[in-house]
């Protein structure tokens, strides 16, 4: 009865369900999108075609193709395929599902092929039950997941499935997507006479941010709502097309992967001196709810980190930002926060400072280290000037130019570097003055 029950509700869907459902491709050959992996002649590709699967995890966007491809691999398997719910399967029933298809495997020699959609949503007892069958090819496990694997699935299972990373959907591809859906007659739009205006069509692709999902239900929308003409045509303008789609979907999670992307490529922007750059990723992150005081924080590490001494007010003005964002709070904040950004990615850049302290810390695992000198102890206290504490230590601004050379660092790294000057902003002038007082040193 249940089987009953499913086959009338895949009939409905087929018939009734949302555009992106109908749209799916059936084979390889109507797959779009993803060519690194899908071409001709590439491993993947082969791998499907062949029916040689091997465990899976497809990893990215919504709207990339993971649950289309999988089903493409249900239509080409002459393995048994089964979809597994991350939110509704409990360890019970996934150590069911491996029972039978031991069964399957030992009695009719058929392989068993596992789809759990959104895996990340599996929790640790969850993976570790399909851990053993996926080890010893009882079953080929494949996963799909929006966050990144490497975060949310069991390292175990990860080493034993390859992770193939699905990229957006590129404009031209969503198009092609776009103008089937409208041409099929069966599934699609094809019985409507639709007429789109190309700028609505470009517009559409672009705006659907790589999501063929977004795309193919914002057409539905578009064609379903708006009325017929005398000719019985539907046109669909610019106009049409913006309020189908009612507006652009960030794409960004804050708990997940976008999170870390677009906050490395606002960091990485602000070090490359691209201020523009680090303008629209920090819009780009406001937009999507990500809180202030994050950036903030990542603002006052870079201004240490790769600004450095090169412009000593950066950490100022970064430490400032921070304080303003406490202080005002959003939406004014953001003038803040781009204050900052743009001051960052226009100071000269030095990493120095984290070089620095970087080598020091280097050297205490892997170097004798020795132990304070004995002039530079404290001698504050009762009894210190007997243990030699102090003892020919001078005092610098008792000579001229407020400098004497001598030894600060332990005996055995005497002579080290740590801090090289860059000869960018403001530490050239370091450089200069470092250079001849560690000359002085040596005379």
């Amino acid at each position: 009865m249940k089987d009953l029950f499913e086959q009338r509700r895949q009939r409905l869907l087929e018939k009734e369900g949302p555009l992106a459902w109908r749209m799916r491709p059936r084979s390889l050959e109507e797959f779009v999108g993803q060519a690194d992996l899908l071409a001709a002649g590439k491993p993947f590709r082969r791998a499907i075609e062949a029916d040689r699967l091997m465990s899976v995890i497809l990893y990215g966007p919504p709207g990339s193709g993971k649950s289309s491809l999988a089903a493409v691999i249900a239509e080409t398997t002459k393995a048994a395929f089964l979809r597994l719910s991350a939110v509704d399967a409990g360890v019970s029933q996934v150590r069911e599902l491996i029972q039978a298809a031991r069964e399957r495997l030992g009695q009719y020699g058929q392989r068993t092929i596992v789809f759990v959609d959104e895996i990340h949503r599996f929790n640790k007892g969850q993976q570790d039950a399909l851990l053993p069958a996926v080890e010893d090819g009882t079953i080929t496990l494949i996963g799909a997941t929006t966050e990144n694997p490497y975060f949310e699935v069991n390292r175990a299972l990860l080493s034993r499935s390859t992770v193939l990373r699905l990229e957006p959907l590129r404009p031209e591809e969503i198009k092609v997507i776009l103008r089937r859906a409208l041409d099929d007659p069966d599934r699609g739009l094809g019985q409507f006479q639709v007429r789109i205006d190309p700028e609505a069509l470009d517009y559409l692709a672009v705006q659907a941010s790589g999501d063929a999902r977004v795309a193919l239900n914002s057409l539905d929308v578009a064609v379903l709502t708006t009325p017929a003409a005398e000719d019985g045509c539907r046109h669909l303008t610019l106009p049409v097309i913006a309020d189908s789609l009612q507006r652009k979907a960030i794409v960004y999670d804050k708990a997940g992967d976008q999170h870390y992307d677009v906050i490395s490529a606002f960091i990485k922007s602000l070090r490359g001196s691209d201020p523009d750059a680090a303008v629209h990723w920090l819009a780009r992150m406001l937009a999507a709810g990500e809180d202030p005081r994050f950036i903030a924080r990542r603002m006052v590490i870079l201004a240490s980190e790769d600004i450095g001494l090169a412009d000593p007010r950066a950490l100022l003005v970064a430490t400032a930002v921070a304080q303003a964002v406490d202080y005002v709070g959003l939406p004014e904040a953001r003038l803040a926060l781009t204050e900052g950004a743009i001051y960052l990615a226009c100071a000269p850049k030095s990493n120095a400072v984290i070089q620095a302290i970087d080598a020091a810390a280097a050297d205490l695992e892997r170097r004798e280290i020795g132990t304070v000198p004995l002039h530079l102890r404290d001698a504050s206290y009762r009894g210190a000037g007997e243990l030699g504490h102090g003892r020919d230590y001078k005092y610098p601004h008792n000579f001229p130019g407020h400098f004497v050379a001598q030894q600060y660092l332990p005996a055995p790294l005497q002579g080290t570097v740590y801090y090289r000057p860059s000869s960018s902003g403001e530490e050239r002038e370091f450089a200069h003055r470092l250079n001849n007082l560690r000359q002085q040193k040596k005379n």
